[in-house]
C-alpha cells in the first residue's frame, strides 16, 4: 500500500515546466484537446451518440486533471502537514519535490526555513543546557563554603572570605555575559563610532586585567600616534575578553603581547589588532569552534577547563562586537608555541581615514 502511494507520489509529469501559471494553461490545452479528440472518435469512428461521448471524454479529462493535479498541489499538501508538525512542537520533514515553478521554490525555501529553525531550537536547548552547567558549578562552591562559615567548620578568616567573593564576583561576571549575549540576539546594540586613540583605549584594559591576573607580563605594542574610527566601549569589551583569556591561559610567568598597527590594502583599510600569548596554544580543528559560544576549544589543549572560570562566551562577544564594526577576527598562526588571536576593522566608508 505504502509502495503504490509512493508510485502515485511521483506521478509528475508537468515537474519540469518553470512556470504554474504555464502548467495551468497546459493543462487547459491538454482537457480540451483530450475532451475534442475522444468526442470526435466516439462520434465518427464508433459511431456513438454526441452526448456518450462527451461523458467518456469528460471522466478522461477528469482522470488526467486528477493524476497532473495530485503533483501540482503534492508540496502543497506536504508543507500543510509540516506546518502541523512544527506547530505540535514536533521537527517538520523534509519536503522532497522537483518542481521547477513557484510551489517547488516555496517548498525548498519553507525546507531551508524549517531546518534552521530546527538548528534555533537545537542551540535554544543546548544554550540553557549550557546556562545551567555554568551557574551550578559557582553557585555549589559558594554554598559549600557559606555552610561551612555557618557551621564553624571553617572560621571566617581573610582566605574564606575571599573564597566566597571570588564565587561572587565569578556569578557577577557570568551574568554579565549572559546580558551582553542576550543583547547581541537582540540586535539592540548599536555602534557609537569615534576616532579614538588605540593606546589610549588599551591601556585602562591592561591595567584591569594586570589587576585581576598578575601573573602573567603583558607588553603593549601600539604607535603613540595611532588612532581607529570605532566604537570605544564595544573595542574595550574586545580588548578586555581577548586579554583576560590570554592571560588566564598563559599563567603565572607567562607572556602576552598585545600589538596594533594601520592596515591599509587593496581591499581594506583600518585596524588590525593582535593578542599573543604563550600558553599551550589551541588546537587547528578547534580555531572556528572557540568563537561559537561555550565553546572554549579542548580544554586539554588549553592547559584548562572553564572551571576555572573561562566562561566560553568571552571570544563569542568578541567576535559580535568586532561583526558589528564589519570586520573579523581569527586565530592565526603564532610564531611558535601559544595562541595568536587577530582582529581587522575596516574603517568606515568615506573621506574619513587613518
Amino acid at each position: 500500500m505504502d509502495h503504490l502511494a509512493e508510485l502515485w507520489d511521483r506521478l509528475r509529469p508537468l515537474d519540469p515546466v518553470p512556470s504554474i501559471k504555464m502548467k495551468f494553461a497546459l493543462l487547459v490545452a491538454v482537457n480540451l484537446v483530450l475532451t475534442a479528440g475522444v468526442t470526435w472518435y466516439a462520434v465518427v469512428e464508433l459511431h456513438w451518440r454526441t452526448r456518450y461521448g462527451m461523458i467518456v471524454a469528460s471522466l478522461i479529462v477528469l482522470a488526467v486533471s486528477q493524476v497532473v493535479g495530485h503533483g501540482m498541489t503534492l508540496p502543497l499538501r506536504q508543507m500543510t502537514a509540516a506546518v502541523r508538525e512544527l506547530a505540535a512542537g514536533r521537527p517538520a520533514p523534509p519536503l522532497q519535490t522537483n518542481s521547477r515553478d513557484e510551489v517547488g521554490e516555496l517548498a525548498r525555501a519553507f525546507t531551508v526555513m524549517a531546518a534552521q529553525l530546527a538548528a534555533v531550537d537545537q542551540q535554544r536547548r543546548q544554550l540553557l543546557a549550557d546556562v545551567g552547567h555554568e551557574l551550578r558549578t559557582p553557585v555549589a562552591a559558594l554554598r559549600a563554603q557559606v555552610e561551612n562559615l555557618v557551621d564553624g567548620v571553617r572560621a571566617p578568616d581573610e582566605p574564606a572570605l575571599g573564597q566566597v567573593l571570588a564565587q561572587v564576583e565569578r556569578l557577577g561576571d557570568l551574568l554579565t555575559q549572559f546580558l551582553h549575549l542576550a543583547g547581541t540576539d537582540g540586535g539592540a546594540q548599536t555602534l557609537q563610532r569615534r576616532p579614538v586613540g588605540l593606546k589610549e583605549l588599551i591601556a585602562p584594559v591592561v591595567t584591569e586585567i594586570r589587576t585581576a591576573r598578575p601573573g602573567p607580563s603583558i607588553t603593549v605594542d601600539v604607535s603613540p600616534g595611532l588612532v581607529a574610527d570605532v566604537d570605544p566601549a564595544r573595542m574595550s569589551q574586545v580588548l578586555t575578553n581577548l586579554l583576560d583569556n590570554a592571560a588566564r591561559h598563559a599563567g603565572d610567568g607567562g607572556k602576552v603581547t598585545v600589538s596594533a598597527r594601520a592596515l591599509t590594502s587593496s581591499t581594506i583599510s583600518g585596524l588590525a589588532l593582535e593578542v599573543t600569548d604563550d600558553g599551550p596554544g589551541i588546537p587547528r580543528e578547534d580555531w572556528q569552534s572557540v568563537f561559537e559560544r561555550f565553546g572554549s576549544g579542548s580544554p586539554a589543549a588549553q592547559g584548562t577547563s572553564r572551571l576555572d572560570g573561562g566562561t566560553g562566551l568571552g571570544l563569542a562577544i568578541a567576535r559580535w562586537a568586532v561583526v558589528l564594526h564589519g570586520g573579523r577576527i581569527a586565530v592565526v598562526p603564532a610564531d611558535g608555541d601559544g595562541c595568536r588571536i587577530r582582529v581587522e576593522i575596516p574603517a568606515r566608508p568615506g573621506p574619513k581615514e587613518f
